[in-house]
C-alpha cells in the first residue's frame, strides 16, 4: 500500500491515470473474500482509538474498578491462549485483555487485539474451559482481522482513496468515532464468527483447557431459551453481535469430531478454580 500511495502521490501522475487505477485496485480487492487495506499497524491504531473511546464513556462501558486478583486471571488465560503455534500477531498487535463490569452477557475484541470481557459473561459460565473458549474466539476477530476486513468492503473506493492519498493523520480517528456511534463495530456476520470458532478450537488444542470450551457457552445460550421460552434480554445485545445459528453449532462438533483421539470434554475444565474466581467478581 505505501507503494502505491507514493506512485499516487507523484506530481506526474494523470488525474484520469490515478482514477482508471483507483477503480481498477477496487475492482480486485472487492473480488478478493478477504480483501483488507489496512495494515497491520492501522489496526493496532484503530484498536487504541477504539478504547479512547471506550474509556471515554464510562456509562455505557464500567471498566473493571480495582479486583487486580479478577484482572490478573483473566489477562493470565489470555497470554496462555496466545502461547499456541497458531497465533501469528502475538509479536505485531499488543494485545491487553480488560474487564467491563456490568451484567450484560458478551464479550468483544477490537482491531489490534483489545479484548474486553463483561463480569456478566464470567457469572453466565460454569467453568474455565468455558471462558477460555470465548477469550479464544474473541482474539481469532483481532488475528483474522475481520473488523478491518469488513471496513474495507464497506468503505469501498472512498476509503481507497483517502488511504492511498495519506497525509491525514486523523482518519483513523474519525473512523474509529463513526464506527463507535450503535457499537456497528461489534457486529459481526456469520461468516466471522464461524471463523473465530474454528480458531478457537486451534488455539485451545495446545492449551490445559478443553479446545471445545465454546461449546459451554453455547449450551449456556440454549439452555437460557429453553428455559425461559424466547430470548432473555440480557443476551440480546450478544446474539445481535454474536449471532447464533444452528449450523455455527453444527460446525464446532465437526472440528472438534476431527481431533483424533477426540478430546474429553470432561476434562480441562477447571471449573473449581472457575467457581472460586467467580465469588471474587463484584
Amino acid at each position: 500500500m505505501d507503494i502505491i500511495r507514493k506512485e499516487l502521490q507523484n506530481k506526474g501522475f494523470y488525474p484520469f491515470v490515478f482514477l482508471f487505477t483507483l477503480l481498477v485496485i477496487s475492482a480486485l480487492f472487492q473480488s478478493c473474500e478477504q480483501s483488507n487495506i489496512f495494515s497491520d499497524k492501522d489496526d493496532v491504531d484503530l484498536g487504541e482509538q477504539f478504547d479512547k473511546e471506550i474509556k471515554a464513556n464510562p456509562k455505557e462501558f464500567p471498566m473493571l474498578d480495582g479486583h487486580q486478583d479478577v484482572k490478573d486471571y483473566v489477562t493470565k488465560m489470555g497470554k496462555e491462549i496466545l502461547n499456541s503455534p497458531k497465533i501469528k500477531k502475538r509479536d505485531i498487535y499488543p494485545y491487553n485483555f480488560q474487564i467491563i463490569n456490568d451484567t450484560i452477557v458478551n464479550a468483544f475484541c477490537t482491531p489490534g487485539g483489545f479484548v474486553y470481557v463483561y463480569t456478566g459473561l464470567m457469572k453466565f459460565l460454569d467453568n474455565e474451559s468455558g471462558l477460555a473458549g470465548v477469550v479464544g474466539h474473541e482474539i481469532a476477530h483481532a488475528e483474522r482481522r475481520h473488523v478491518t476486513q469488513r471496513l474495507t468492503a464497506y468503505y469501498g473506493v472512498s476509503a481507497l482513496l483517502g488511504f492511498m492519498l495519506g497525509g491525514d493523520p486523523g482518519v483513523l480517528a474519525e473512523v474509529a468515532a463513526n464506527l463507535f456511534v450503535g457499537l456497528a463495530f461489534l457486529k459481526n456476520s456469520r461468516d466471522d464468527e464461524a471463523e473465530a470458532d474454528y480458531y478457537s478450537i486451534q488455539y485451545l488444542k495446545t492449551s490445559k483447557w478443553y479446545p471445545g470450551g465454546i461449546t459451554f457457552f453455547f449450551d449456556k445460550i440454549k439452555e437460557e431459551q429453553k428455559k425461559k421460552g424466547t430470548t432473555p434480554g440480557d443476551l440480546d445485545r450478544l446474539l445481535s453481535t454474536h449471532p447464533l445459528p444452528n449450523d455455527r453449532i453444527k460446525s464446532v462438533n465437526r472440528e472438534l469430531g476431527k481431533i483424533t483421539p477426540r478430546p474429553d470434554p470432561t476434562k480441562g475444565l477447571y471449573t473449581d478454580e472457575y467457581q472460586r474466581m467467580k465469588q471474587k467478581l463484584p
